[in-house]
């Protein structure tokens, strides 16, 4: 009886869900609906909910929001994008692929991939229609390169990972540096192939001094990337220091180099940082709960039977990330990472694969569900951004989906891409 009322509700939150119900809202009625099936207590929800969020390098979630948000306020997102244009606009598509390297840039600061998508789409997707690209192909492009969000240290969801699995998220960091770059190098080749192959983009000479003053003129967006790298592997400050100390400095840099930043618009800038934390907060929250919720039916026990069935190192990994893939085509990332990590990790792990190396590996799965439908939230975010259709955008983006799955794929195969960085710590 237990199992077909947990059958039906599931059913219905998963209707809510086709509908457009916040995804917050549709755990929320799953868990408790839940609870009250199998009596877990509702105290126990309330207490969960609290200690979900009570861990000190969660902090550095609002805080990096808010840099992102300042970055982009600072007038530093248009100068990082105009040095990356400066280097490659003299190739065919050089302005697609100088957006994808400022989505790089730009998520080794921020460390989110909506807001890498929102900021240097805001920016590039403009110039891009206005530089003889097709609108839906320079969406697109803004869209697959905010996947590296969250990637390239730093990075919100290694931190939430980092948190779930008790693992070193300096560590985390310095892992997911080489794969991050290897995306953008694949999304460039992708981006490069395709302005060729249709005569895309305008063509400008390639000048050492328009680059160097360029990258003279983006100065403070490196300094930034420095602080934040330099500060967590020398071991200087933790993530979340390194977080409060990276926002500080563009806080200064806008407000005293820049000067793009009245002291008028500061209130405006922490409501909209306020507002996606205020969104994300919750969502980790009642994510663990519904973890614990699944721990108590037996989901774990359940999946592990279900993979080791497939018996050898590579199906099982496989079928791992390939649930990690599905997952993120419905889930954002958070919840993905919370439900989904505690369960496959332990499996990974019995078969010999690193932690770290499977922490890298799954983000890049939950990293690639940004732009895979049905849920592709950079697609929404792109979409919402530029009124392009969502669908037109799906059409656009499958070169992109396409070679972020072969580096995801090189990467399984390669765990020294993941790892050689930790040699040097």
């Amino acid at each position: 009886m237990d199992g077909l009322l947990i059958t039906l509700i599931s059913l219905a939150v998963t209707a809510l869900f086709i509908v457009g119900v916040p995804i917050f809202l549709v755990i929320s009625l799953w868990v408790v609906g839940v609870s009250l099936v199998i009596d877990f207590t509702l105290a126990n929800v309330g207490v969960t909910l609290y200690e979900g969020l009570s861990f000190y390098g969660l902090l550095a979630l609002p805080l990096f929001i808010l840099t992102g948000d300042l970055i982009n306020a600072a007038g530093i997102a248009k100068r990082l994008s105009d040095f990356a244009y400066a280097c490659l606009g003299w190739l065919r598509g050089g302005l697609g692929m100088a957006s994808l390297g400022a989505c790089g840039m730009f998520a080794a600061i921020s460390g989110s991939n909506s807001a890498t998508t929102a900021t240097i789409g805001g920016i590039m997707h403009p110039e891009m229609t206005k530089g003889n690209y097709e609108t839906k192909f320079a969406a697109a492009t803004v869209a697959a390169g905010g996947t590296v969000g969250i990637i390239i240290p730093p990075s919100i969801i290694f931190i939430v990972y980092g948190f779930m699995m008790n693992l070193p998220i300096g560590d985390l960091f310095m892992a997911g540096l080489i794969p991050g770059i290897l995306m953008v190098i694949a999304m460039q080749l992708v981006c490069y192939w395709i302005c060729k192959k249709n005569g895309w983009g305008n063509i400008q000479s390639f000048q050492i001094k328009r680059a160097a003053k360029a990258g003279m003129r983006a100065w403070l967006g490196f300094l930034a990337i420095g602080i934040v790298l330099w500060g967590i592997y020398s071991g200087a400050f933790s993530p979340t220091e390194a977080a409060g100390m990276t926002t500080g400095f563009c806080l200064l840099a806008g407000v005293l180099v820049t000067r793009e930043i009245k002291i008028s618009a500061l209130p405006a800038i922490l409501m909209r940082s306020g507002q996606i934390t205020g969104m994300l907060a919750p969502l980790i929250a009642i994510s663990v709960v519904m973890q614990q919720v699944l721990s108590l039916l037996g989901a774990k026990e359940f999946l592990t039977e279900l993979i080791y069935m497939l018996g050898g190192y590579y199906p099982i990994l496989f079928a791992c990330l390939l649930i990690v893939l599905l997952a993120g085509t419905v889930l954002e990332s958070l919840p993905n990472t919370i439900i989904l990590a505690p369960i496959l990790a332990p499996i990974a792990a019995s078969i010999g694969v690193d932690p770290i190396h499977f922490a890298v590996l799954f983000l890049i799965g939950d990293a690639i569900g940004f732009i895979t439908p049905p849920y592709g939230l950079n697609l929404y975010v792109a979409s919402s951004m530029t009124g392009i259709p969502y669908l037109q955008l799906v059409r656009s983006t499958l070169p992109y989906l396409y070679a972020l799955m072969v580096t995801w794929v090189l990467v399984a195969f390669f765990p020294s891409l993941s790892l050689w960085m930790l040699s040097f710590t």
